[in-house]
């Protein structure tokens, strides 16, 4: 993408010839907002950012219920020339307490009910503390209201970081993938033309706001389409058949399918208004897929992407969107796949290590140059660490992580994580966490345990000793017991033989 004096997202998504009239956003209870009062609110809310000492460059973590002025931080976050750094809700104290340090954010902005054991945290690190609660109440709102809505967008360069996502890796930590005002810019143009986003469109936008999917996909696009979206504080399927005869679109994981076709509401007549349904964040099942367009009458269109990449392949939008592919690389990105030792390119439909290269790639991992340098081939391209092959008519397949990775609802899941906090658990001498297939979820995380036999360890009490460890999207949601876990010659375990061992276990959630 070409960089310009001033490439900030902020001021292309809102360029000055803009329509303001135009209803960008609608909230539950019906609230409406122009995109002139989006971006008269995102000045108000730069300007309080200054005036709690956020610089160009510093980081802002936000942890807060989905909310519109949530929304208006994001952007007022990237006009100031601040870094956002959007977390999970779900996360613990515990798990905080790293982000936080690593991140070093200038200002944190919570909920005012963990604004007390936050401001702990935010203390040693150096942040001071703003408040925003689910109905956008708090110390944010109270700074906003006071401060003018004229702001001079600050200019950065398209190289310039946006924001910092946190993502799971093979070992450590979590790391944060630094991404660009033009990773997202350029992601987002490339989508909204693929997926023929235009101003007549109305998104269902009842994803949380703090991944890569509701927030740079769902959001990016939209505002770039000059597109309406109507906010949903959380999946209400009933509420969402609701709105379809006055919308356009949804976006969302796997869940929201099969719970969408549990309603009996669900029918060809009840999505006729609606010309596209789009599926990511984690593998829907190819059962789910056909049970949807004999329902429906539509072919979910499922895509691929994640954090370091954004969106980086799409089922077409013309032409057949083949159940259980990920589709075909989009314009401008280049699709791969290598032997994983060697790095050599495989031939079509051979099974191999999926790299990528292109606008959409992140910049690399927030203060870990080693392990950005070991991520990416001196031509380029991005080890994903996603196991896949190509097939002969050009369509991308993932079959799997070799990184052991879990993807539970649309969030990533590390089982070393998990396996460390149930280890240390008395009684537990090992313990195994995979991913198993879950029509609900996409994958269940699933926790195979080896444990002293005086113990009188039961899955309940492993459940209760993690509970306020973990956030409850990485709680297991089986715990078993076995003797001994499968190993290979090399003494690795193999998580391989417990996949299958388990393959079907939530076979009744299907």
């Amino acid at each position: 993408m070409t960089i310009s004096n001033d490439a900030n997202l902020f001021s292309r998504l809102f360029p000055a010839s803009d329509d303001s009239a135009r209803i960008a956003v609608e909230t539950d209870d019906g609230r409406r907002l122009s995109y002139g009062e989006l971006r008269n609110l995102a000045g108000q809310t730069a300007n309080h950012l200054l005036a709690r000492g956020v610089k160009p460059g510093d980081r802002v973590a936000v942890q807060v219920e989905k909310s519109v002025q949530a929304l208006v931080l994001y952007l007022a976050t990237v006009r100031a020339g601040a870094v956002f750094l959007p977390l999970n809700t779900a996360y613990t104290l515990n798990e905080l307490e790293y982000f936080f340090g690593d991140a070093e954010p200038s200002l944190i902005v919570c909920d005012p009910s963990k604004a007390e054991g936050i401001g702990k945290i935010a203390h040693a690190v150096g942040a001071v503390v703003d408040t925003l609660d689910a109905d956008g109440h708090g110390s944010l709102s109270e700074g906003t209201a006071k401060c003018s809505a004229a702001f001079a967008t600050i200019a950065r360069s398209g190289d310039d970081l946006a924001a910092i996502l946190y993502t799971s890796g093979t070992t450590g930590r979590s790391k944060g993938a630094m991404l660009t005002h033009d990773n997202l810019a350029s992601n987002a143009l490339t989508l909204r033309q693929f997926w023929r986003f235009t101003e007549d469109d109305v998104l269902i936008h009842a994803l949380p706001i703090y991944h890569t999917h509701g927030l740079f996909v769902a959001i990016n696009v939209c505002l770039f389409s000059r597109a309406s979206m109507i906010f949903l504080k959380k999946l209400d399927t009933d509420r969402i058949i609701d709105l379809m005869p006055r919308a356009t679109v949804l976006m969302g994981v796997p869940t929201f399918y099969t719970r969408l076709l549990q309603n009996p509401r669900l029918s060809k007549e009840t999505t006729s208004h609606m010309r596209l349904f789009i599926s990511g964040s984690a593998p829907l099942l190819a059962d789910t897929h056909r049970e949807w367009s004999a329902r429906t009458g539509h072919a979910v269109l499922e895509r691929y992407g994640m954090t370091e990449t954004n969106m980086s392949t799409s089922n077409p939008y013309d032409g057949e969107r083949v159940p259980g592919a990920v589709g075909y690389p989009l314009p401008g990105v280049s699709i791969r796949v290598t032997d994983p030792e060697s790095g050599r390119e495989l031939a079509s439909d051979e099974i191999g290590m999926i790299e990528v290269k292109g606008p959409n790639v992140f910049k690399g991992y927030w203060r870990m140059p080693e392990k950005t340098r070991a991520e990416f081939r001196d031509d380029g391209f991005f080890i994903t660490g996603d196991l896949g092959k190509i097939d002969p008519k050009g369509y991308v397949h993932i079959i799997g992580r070799g990184k052991d990775l879990v993807i539970s609802g649309g969030f990533n899941v590390y089982p070393k994580e998990v396996e460390s906090e149930i280890d240390a658990i008395p009684g537990v001498i090992e313990t195994a966490v995979i991913g198993v297939p879950h029509a609900d979820f996409g994958e269940g995380v699933t926790a195979v345990v080896v444990a002293d036999k005086t113990a009188a360890l039961n899955e309940d009490g492993v459940l209760r000793a993690l509970d306020g460890r973990l956030a409850k999207f990485k709680l297991p949601k089986r715990v078993l017991f076995v003797d001994a876990l499968p190993r290979n010659t090399m003494g690795k375990v193999q998580k391989n033989v417990l996949r299958e061992t388990y393959n079907t276990l939530y076979a009744a959630n299907r």
